[in-house]
């Protein structure tokens, strides 16, 4: 099986997840694709959800964790408001 080339970023942003509101310098931690990445970045969702920066519906988190961990950490985003996850390809 092929390394994987993805690496995702978490994001602050608006309501609209307007690209605008996504600044990489404020948001500048990357998480491989790896397993000990991936629970980083679910450690990362947990405490911007315990500071209250981000919005998940306490029925979803079950969601934005099996996404993050198993599935396309993107697809959390689906369930954030305030917050986005964003997939980049890396070489």
């Amino acid at each position: 099986m092929a390394k994987s080339t993805k690496a995702f970023v978490f994001f602050n942003c608006d309501a609209d997840k307007s690209e605008a509101s996504m600044n990489i310098f404020y948001n500048r931690a990357v998480y491989k694709d790896t397993k000990t990445s991936r629970k980083n970045l679910w450690k990362k969702i947990r405490e911007e959800y315990g500071a209250e920066r981000i919005q998940i519906a306490s029925e979803n988190l079950p969601a934005v964790e099996n996404a993050i961990l198993e599935g396309d950490p993107v697809e959390a985003g689906n369930y954030m408001q305030f917050g986005a996850i964003r997939a980049f390809d890396c070489y």
